[in-house]
């Protein structure tokens, strides 16, 4: 009974081959950033992007949407509970990546815009119907060329229910959780999720969500703008094989 409830168990060298087969990295776009994560993000990760209002969480996931729809030929899924997403921003990094003198640069902005499929999502609970449905259609194979799946932003999505200190709310978060890392291991998805920052300790601030979330994504980088040159930054608050407190300075036009 209690077997038929697991997940079939893997040897390590079953994974290790899932890991050289199917974990690869994934390009940003933005060379800094490619730079600072030795290639980019990778599959099978959960790769979370903190940082406060204006920091540039949005920019690079539209960065990387772009970028990663039109170099990997996959859908990106792009889950979007602010109204952030931009569909000019989009043209205007495949137009700025793409040779001047290139014919063919609308049929790469068609190419690349069919491939991007985005969804307004306003609370926890679409949310999860959204995960459970994405999960199915990947098990059955209707999905299965999603590259990327990027939620921008999730604590916005989870903040709302965790109010008033009750056990529900926790729950709810959990379970988003580890159905974005089942569906990143699973199905070989780089999974991007952006998260707001609130009052630390000795007026400093730190990412939303509390103790029991920062567990949950492989990766946790931090972003910062400075206001006198609009140049931003990107620290490594948590990687499974870089150092933490790794930081770049990258600029996206």
């Amino acid at each position: 009974m209690i077997e038929s409830q697991c997940r079939p168990q893997f040897n390590g060298l079953e994974l290790l081959e899932d890991a050289q087969l199917n974990k690869r990295i994934l390009s940003t776009g933005c060379e800094r950033i490619d730079l600072l994560l030795q290639g980019g993000l990778r599959v099978g990760h959960v790769t979370e992007l903190a940082g406060p209002s204006s920091s540039g969480k949005t920019q690079v996931c539209l960065k990387v949407a772009s970028h990663v729809a039109r170099k990997y030929s996959g859908t990106v899924m792009y889950f979007d509970s602010g109204n952030s997403f931009s569909p000019k921003r989009i043209v205007q990094f495949l137009t700025q990546e793409s040779d001047p003198a290139n014919t063919e640069v609308d049929e790469i902005v068609q190419r690349v815009m069919s491939s991007i499929v985005c969804y307004s999502i306003f609370d926890i609970f679409t949310l999860l119907d959204m995960l459970h449905q994405l999960m199915n259609n990947l098990k059955s194979e209707i999905g299965c060329n999603v590259r990327m799946l990027i939620i921008d932003s999730l604590s916005s999505l989870i903040a709302p229910v965790l109010g008033g200190g009750g056990a529900h709310g926790h729950a709810l978060m959990v379970t988003a959780g580890f159905l974005l890392k089942e569906l990143a291991h699973e199905h070989n998805l780089s999974i991007v999720v952006t998260n707001h920052m609130v009052a630390g300790e000795a007026g400093s601030s730190k990412p939303a969500l509390g103790d029991s979330w920062k567990s949950i994504p492989h990766v946790r980088l931090l972003l910062h703008r400075y206001r006198a040159t609009n140049d931003s930054c990107i620290s490594i608050l948590k990687h499974p094989y870089l150092a933490t407190g790794k930081t770049m300075e990258f600029m996206i036009t």
